[in-house]
């Protein structure tokens, strides 16, 4: 009887069993939250793994398929689990500020980014961050003044002694420098997370990295509205101005031509007793990926040296100064505004050019420095934003020209028109008519090119139309 019971119970317990829910385990390693702008072959390469071993351990056979917050297992990764982010290095971080800050022990965080030295460590790169699982991320600073004891610089902050040496690694309440930059759990006290002098409050780089082309915004927000700024680019000096709420603000452009790499940044701030404070770190530049153009056959006369560099070292006079006062509101509009779409565009800025002569073997090489759209002579062209009118008259190389000071060292060019609606002292309005296509110059057929410079530089006009500045 028993026997036959126990038959009988048998597939039960068999239907039973295999009914039961299988537990995933879960990911033997690091996981990487995808972001927009993410390609499998850019993640590889960033987290220095094979594109095959990190589609092998996501089961993926097509690497096309990916998409925004998306979980990835990223391979050969050891001793880190849990999730991993990446953080944009800004102005004025370091990587003893990021650990201290995101309680990632510093050896970890130097092996991750294969760090070997500081200067390694530059504005704009990206950064692998382990979320610690255990801690947590500070977000008051508590930052001894020269003369100050880090318990009177705790206090200050509504956190004690002990609290800061535990979190920052310190040995006692004596291992802490003026200025150091030291952390305590708690919201962010509005003072910037990083090493940045006594002078500076905040301070930010926008849109990084900077590509070859490009606009540097450079945001300073002083302890003190007395403090002037400034400082340096690249190799450029940087004019800083006041916005409304108490932040300064510099626009710089990079040249197309600069070779990617590393530069110096430097912000220098004058106090009301005449004494200085400056902070200097290296900023990425990046490549802006400008392809070549065909090749551009035109009249002899428009690439001879005695004529194009008079005329180049003109433009960089006339586009030189820097107007105080800031003309123009909100974002700019293309100049093509009235007859085309913002997309029609014949070639773009950046675009490796080489010019040749008609009928010689003379040539040119250089770069495309403005945004050319296509339409034919007499068609309208629009101030894309508020400005005053400094240049309106006929040149060798550019033709027709018209050139508008929109302020703070930003400046509108546009060449090759058939005809002037604006003359030298034009305040012009944002979308009023100030000229017509035309073929003057040096081209191959009619059409409207314009050209920004930002302190200096020919910047890419897309980003203009793309973006708000500043």
């Amino acid at each position: 009887m028993k026997k036959r019971l126990f038959l009988l119970l048998l597939p039960l317990c068999l239907a039973l069993a295999s009914a039961q829910p299988v537990h995933a385990q879960a990911p033997a390693g690091p996981v990487y939250i995808v972001q927009p702008g993410d390609s499998l072959s850019s993640i590889a390469v960033f987290f220095n793994v094979s594109l095959t071993d990190l589609m092998a351990a996501n089961g993926i056979s097509n690497p096309n398929q990916l998409s925004a917050g998306q979980q990835l297992l990223i391979p050969g990764l050891e001793g880190v689990s849990g999730l991993i982010n990446t953080q944009r290095v800004n102005f004025g971080d370091s990587y003893r500020s990021l650990t201290r800050r995101s309680q990632v022990p510093l050896d970890l965080f130097k092996r991750l980014n294969h760090i070997v030295s500081p200067s390694e460590f530059y504005v704009g790169v990206n950064m692998i961050v382990p979320v610690q699982e255990k801690g947590q991320i500070l977000g008051a600073r508590v930052s001894p003044q020269k003369g100050e004891s880090l318990l009177e610089a705790a206090v200050r902050q509504n956190t004690d002694l002990w609290t800061v040496v535990h979190y920052n690694g310190l040995q006692g309440s004596w291992d802490a420098l003026p200025g150091d930059a030291l952390f305590a759990p708690g919201e962010d006290n509005g003072q910037n997370p990083s090493g940045l002098p006594s002078a500076f409050l905040s301070a930010e780089i926008r849109d990084l990295p900077i590509k070859q082309g490009g606009t540097g915004v450079i945001k300073v927000k002083t302890a003190s509205p007395n403090v002037t700024l400034g400082g340096i680019l690249v190799d450029h000096q940087l004019h800083f101005f006041p916005l409304e709420d108490g932040t300064q603000v510099a626009l710089q452009g990079v040249h197309a031509l600069l070779p990617p790499g590393v530069y110096p940044l430097r912000v220098d701030a004058t106090l009301p007793d005449g004494s200085r404070q400056s902070y200097e770190q290296n900023i990425l530049i990046v490549t802006g990926n400008y392809p070549d153009d065909p090749l551009l056959y035109v009249d002899p006369v428009t690439i001879d040296p005695a004529e194009t560099e008079p005329e180049l070292n003109k433009l960089i006079s006339i586009t030189a100064p820097v107007t105080p006062e800031k003309l123009w509101n909100g974002d700019f509009i293309s100049p093509a505004s009235q007859y085309a779409e913002s997309t029609y565009f014949t070639s773009r800025f950046g675009n490796r050019r080489t010019y040749i002569g008609i009928n010689t073997d003379v040539s040119v090489q250089g770069f495309h420095t403005g945004l050319d759209f296509g339409g034919g002579t007499g068609l309208p062209i629009t101030a894309p934003a508020r400005g005053k009118v400094v240049v309106a008259e006929p040149w060798t190389v550019r033709g027709n020209v018209t050139i508008i000071d929109h302020g703070w060292g930003v400046y509108s060019g546009f060449w090759h028109q058939s005809k002037f609606y604006v003359q030298v002292g034009d305040l012009v309005e944002q979308g009023q008519v100030i000229g017509e296509v035309g073929g003057t110059g040096r081209v191959t057929g009619p059409h409207l090119h314009w050209e920004l410079w930002v302190n200096g530089i020919q910047v890419d006009p897309l980003d203009w139309l793309t973006y708000s500045y500043p």
